[in-house]
């Protein structure tokens, strides 16, 4: 769960309600939007309570139980100090998947019956998440039918567009009533209520809410995952890590794996991300490794079963090429956005490889590296190929007209960037994917030779990787500032801004141990690091803004690259600062680290400042206290 702002939000299998602190839902759009959503819909808009003609007073406002998927309230109608309130009305909301349920508990506190009149407002949408978000995006959806019925014991509420067709259901114990439609509404209804309560007795009324998206038959329920015993002491940094695994139960859902099987992986974040993305769910998989590595084959064989399989300029889509998205809303199902199956990315075919022999090095077991070794290998065909490794000498991306424009992880349409604040344009090479390249080029090498049996291919991908290196020592690196560049853009020219995707380069392993070192220490400095976490930009450059996605903020999962890559050249103290400001940012956080935190120094304000934007809970940033603790682990400092 978590509380943004006035809202209360509960997640479990791949559903999630986000309500008002009285229980109700408004219909709200934009950065924080309010309803039931399932697959990339929402099946309620609109569920407000009144009671005796009013909306209620509340006087404990909603608070999520530590599962993260009940919240509870208590609210009154109206009274005064002479006239206090005749009831009380107990609200416990509950989510499973594709299930929404509300129980109203009526307890009367008067000594002589009492008669409490409610209605229940309702309403379902069906908008797609990519028409809530702020971002002045219209999409036409010609002959959209929605409808509203009465049903023996409440209402069912439909949407209809061609072929595309959802469904909620609201049932109630005892039934309403009286249903009462809307004026000029197609589907909204109001359902009421009189409960007669016996002195100081009670009175109930349970509500079931069913969303039913189109296609969807049986919503894959994830078991409980026992969270490991992480440390005997309680300290900070083990609290992050174990809210931190506990956001990843709530964040975890159903997806097909490579056998056709139900596979169950860690979603992106809430309330945009909560699907299959090959970046985020890769990186995250990595830092569950040491106590989750059944995260990483789910996600593997997932996304394996997403590999591109022909070319399609819409999608991105090319043979070989690991998905950055999958979504199953109605503007993806009629090609309206490209995210049905999205391959813009650069990044997560290498991140593939680098997490496929990851695994095997983890568990010593082969097997899920028998099974994906022809996936591997068009892998790393794709890198070669449309990923530009033959032609461009580097891998590439060119900005996409149908959906993003920067395709690593800092996709923003400005994060790339000269230091003058000028965007580069492509086919632009960005400096950590060559990284991921030449660590993926590496570990499969590996994969050949120890798994496969195949030397020659191995012998192939080591001559691969050593003459990227070669080529990326020599092109990248900027003898002036001792640092590397951000990106080459088309042109070739260094992208020469200061920016924090240097620090994934040590955790790569593609810079030598001398340079590394420098590198990392020069992350530490103050422009660099705000004490709290490193900045995605340092600052006093002139695009640095502390409250921009990308220029400027802290990412925790970027920190948690950085600190494996510190450790990883050995830099004991810098793991040591890096980890202390990102456990005192979590703790300020209830133990929860946010997507992106603001880019201002910890000498400014007591607590980190939020980046409004924010997704919470975030996958990648709940598995990265367990990377700062593995990166603590191997300097010899946990």
């Amino acid at each position: 769960m978590t509380e943004a702002g006035e809202q209360i939000q509960l997640v479990r299998d791949a559903t999630f309600v986000r309500l008002g602190r009285n229980g109700d839902i408004q219909g709200v759009s934009g950065r924080a939007p309010d309803g039931l959503f399932l697959n990339d819909a929402r099946h309620l808009s609109r569920w407000r309570l009144t009671v005796d003609g009013n909306a209620p007073t509340t006087l404990t406002p909603s608070r999520t139980a530590e599962n993260g998927d009940t919240s509870t309230c208590v609210l009154t109608p109206a009274g005064t100090r002479d006239e206090p309130p005749a009831y009380a009305v107990f609200r416990e909301q509950t989510l499973t998947a594709g299930t929404f349920t509300e129980h109203l508990r009526f307890v009367s506190n008067r000594p002589e019956p009492v008669t409490a009149e409610l209605a229940l407002s309702v309403d379902a949408d069906f908008a797609d998440l990519f028409e809530l978000r702020a971002d002045d995006r219209h999409f036409a959806k010609p002959d959209v039918v929605r409808s509203g019925h009465t049903t023996d014991d409440g209402i069912r509420l439909e949407y209809r567009r061609g072929e595309w067709q959802a469904r909620t259901t609201v049932s109630c114990r005892p039934a309403p009533e009286v249903v009462v439609e809307a004026p000029g509404e197609q589907s909204s209804r109001t359902l009421r209520w009189r409960l007669r309560l016996e002195p100081h007795a009670e009175a109930e009324l349970h509500l079931t809410v069913r969303a039913q998206p189109h296609g969807s038959r049986h919503i894959p329920q994830a078991e409980r995952i026992e969270r490991p015993q992480l440390a005997d002491s309680a300290d900070d940094l083990m609290r992050a890590a174990d809210q931190g695994l506990a956001d990843l139960d709530l964040l975890t859902i159903a997806a097909t794996g490579v056998d056709g099987q139900d596979v169950f992986v860690p979603a992106a974040g809430i309330p945009w991300f909560l699907t299959l993305f090959g970046r985020d769910s890769l990186i995250t998989s990595y830092f569950l490794l040491p106590h989750r590595p059944e995260t990483a084959a789910a996600t593997l064989s997932a996304l394996a079963a997403t590999q591109g399989q022909r070319h399609d300029a819409f999608s991105g889509e090319q043979p070989g090429r690991i998905v950055h998205e999958t979504r199953r809303g109605e503007l993806a199902h009629f090609r309206q956005v490209p995210y049905g199956r999205y391959y813009g990315t650069v990044d997560a075919t290498p991140l593939f490889l680098v997490l496929l022999h990851a695994h095997y090095e983890a568990t010593g077991d082969r097997s899920l590296a028998v099974r994906l070794e022809q996936h591997a290998r068009q892998a790393v065909d794709w890198m070669l190929t449309d990923g530009g490794l033959d032609s461009h000498g580097y891998l590439v991306y060119t900005p996409d007209p149908n959906g993003l424009i920067n395709q690593n992880w800092k996709d923003s349409a400005d994060a790339i960037c000269f230091s003058d604040g000028t965007p580069a344009e492509g086919p632009i090479a960005v400096s950590e994917v060559q990284g991921y390249a030449y660590d993926a080029l590496i570990r499969t090498a590996r994969l050949a030779h120890d798994v496969w049996a195949d030397e020659t291919y191995a012998a192939r991908l080591r001559d691969l990787a050593g003459r990227l290196r070669d080529r990326f020592l020599r092109d990248f690196w900027m003898p002036g500032v001792d640092f590397p560049a951000l990106a080459l853009d088309g042109a070739g020219r260094q992208v020469d801004v200061l920016a924090s995707d240097a620090g994934h380069l040590l955790w790569s392993g593609i810079l030598d141990e001398d340079r590394g070192r420098r590198v990392g220490r020069r992350l530490l400095e103050p422009d660099f690091f705000s004490g709290w976490a490193i900045r995605t930009l340092a600052a006093g450059q002139k695009p640095y803004h502390p409250l921009s996605y990308h220029r400027g903020s802290a990412w925790p999962h970027d920190n948690g690259l950085i600190a494996l890559g510190l450790a990883r050249h050995g830099l004991l103290e810098e793991v040591r600062r890096l980890s202390e400001g990102l456990t005192a940012a979590a703790a300020r956080y209830g133990y929860r680290l946010p997507e992106v935190l603001a880019g201002y120094d910890r000498s400014a304000t007591a607590s980190p400042v939020p980046y409004p934007h924010s997704c919470s809970p975030q996958a990648w940033a709940a598995a990265t206290p367990l990377a700062l603790r593995t990166a603590l682990g191997q300097v010899g400092a946990l």
